[in-house]
């Protein structure tokens, strides 16, 4: 596959980029249902006519076969099918309940956009990475930028041409380029930015969004805990972890980094894990290396990376009960599951992001929750168990951005009606379905003055005393007023409004 060689985009190319798309975002406003959904549309019949291509990206870059991009495309598909079913809804205005203060007048919530939109993808799934934000900013009226990561440079390319073809007008535009292009992006004034990748980038583009006080969609890594409980089901949980963990080479920001396993398991899932990796990535015992559907690191600097957590566990006394092995000329780390790591080794420190996994036991609950609570709040966290008391009281100690109960990596983009996203360190905001769109637009509060009920002189200086003893018997009260009386008064003055219109 041919890739693009021209020169990065200077600086005030990306300017005049952007100028553009925001001058084209007013127009869109206006734009309704039928017209932001059939952009929509476009959108993913563009992507699908791409399909060979997208194989083609997936396996030069990580190795992937057809079925792994497939996945990637049919979470953009059912993305756009939901918002297609559901965007009239977001897009009416949403009566709000009265109040005792607004009794008597219309309130509701408008959503409208927020202006013109920045996406900034990571490189390990980039075009549902990349695409999703992009569905719930076209469908929240915005216009909208994306640049792809240049570690992903075929798939940056590709998206480059499916954009370019899909919105000829600019309205959707893709630059591509590094860390000068991204820099050049962050000096603009976007309306709202997302930002998908890890957090010293994160932190970077927190603090550029302030410069204008752009809104933030952050979703970031961390260290993903999986907790397997004395009740678990051991095949089962390593079963599922085998494949949480590998898949996509282990490159999965939900993936599970470490697992902590109760004692008097340990052994028993330990051996399961290995053997349930060995049954899905060496299945004819000819190697991991030699199994074509094996993924790859990403690039050169990322293979050093994760080699140098294995060789620095390896120093330190860890035990490999398989793999710990690599091969630089093709990028490959063998599926490993190390036992033995302490606290000073990089592995149980930095965020994986490859296909190791370690094996932590541990002796009570208390031990897990502290474990745990002594690294930064994690986007993924999964429990293992068959007893109730035991899940809910790890769900209970614990936070995270989502959490999975007796299976794992299968919250994010498989169920619109469920928000994506991190806590803190590992990330801000919501995506998916409704989360994406209310991400992108402002939800406008609008009152709307009715009939007087009083005379508004009484509420504006000079004040009377009935308006002063009306304000302190509402602070005095030690009861709050009836749930019914605010909905029931407000009801009558409805109906006196009606009758006196017709009258």
């Amino acid at each position: 596959m041919n890739i693009a060689t021209d020169m990065p985009m200077p600086t005030a190319a990306i300017r005049a980029t952007f100028d553009k798309v925001k001058a084209l975002a007013p127009a869109l406003l206006d734009t309704t249902a039928e017209q932001r959904i059939a952009k929509i549309q476009r959108l993913m019949k563009t992507l699908m006519k791409y399909r060979e291509q997208i194989y083609e990206t997936g396996k030069l870059e990580r190795g992937l076969s057809p079925p792994d991009m497939d996945g990637e495309l049919v979470m953009l598909k059912f993305e756009a099918e939901f918002i297609a079913k559901h965007l009239r809804a977001w897009m009416t205005p949403k009566p709000a309940p009265p109040s005792l203060m607004t009794l008597g007048k219309k309130c509701y919530v408008r959503y409208e956009p927020k202006g013109t939109v920045l996406v900034l993808p990571s490189w390990n799934a980039p075009y549902v990475i990349g695409f999703l934000p992009v569905l719930g900013a076209i469908a929240g009226g915005n216009s909208i930028i994306i640049k792809p990561s240049e570690l992903s440079p075929y798939s940056s390319a590709l998206c480059a041409k499916i954009v370019a073809e899909a919105f000829p007008d600019g309205e959707l535009s893709l630059i591509e380029g590094g860390a000068e292009a991204a820099q050049a992006l962050l000096a603009c004034p976007f309306n709202h930015i997302f930002y998908i990748g890890n957090n010293h980038v994160g932190r970077i583009v927190m603090k550029a969004a302030a410069d204008h006080f752009a809104s933030v969609t952050l979703e970031m890594g961390g260290k993903n805990p999986s907790i397997i409980d004395k009740s678990a089901d051991v095949e089962d949980a390593a079963l599922k972890t085998s494949w949480g963990r590998m898949c996509n080479a282990g490159q999965a920001c939900i993936a599970p980094d470490y697992v902590m396993v109760h004692e008097s398991v340990a052994r028993r899932f330990t051996d399961a894990l290995v053997r349930e990796i060995g049954a899905m990535y060496n299945p004819r015992g000819k190697g991991f290396e030699n199994n074509p559907e094996f993924p790859r690191i990403i690039n050169a600097r990322h293979f050093e990376r994760i080699k140098g957590l294995i060789d620095d566990a390896r120093a330190k006394g860890a035990r490999f009960e398989c793999g710990g092995e690599y091969r630089a000329q093709d990028r490959y780390i063998s599926p490993s599951v190390v036992t033995g790591v302490t606290e000073d080794m990089r592995l149980m420190k930095e965020e994986i992001f490859g296909p190791v996994i370690a094996v932590v036991p541990y002796k009570t609950r208390e031990e897990v929750i502290s474990y745990i609570a002594g690294r930064d709040k994690p986007l993924a966290l999964y429990v293992f168990s068959k007893d109730r008391e035991a899940t809910d009281y790890f769900i209970k100690h614990t936070t995270s951005g989502s959490s999975v109960v007796n299976h794992n990596v299968v919250q994010s983009g498989t169920n619109p009606h469920l928000p994506f996203g991190g806590v803190n360190s590992s990330g801000i905001g919501r995506m998916v379905g409704f989360a994406t769109f209310n991400e992108c637009s402002n939800a406008r509060a609008i009152v709307e003055e009715g009939p007087p009920l009083m005379d508004p002189r009484d509420m504006f200086p000079p004040l009377t005393d009935k308006y002063k003893k009306q304000l302190a018997d509402l602070i005095g009260r030690e009861k709050p007023i009836p749930s019914f009386v605010v909905p029931m008064v407000s009801a009558v003055i409805k109906l006196r409004t009606m009758f006196s219109s017709r009258s």
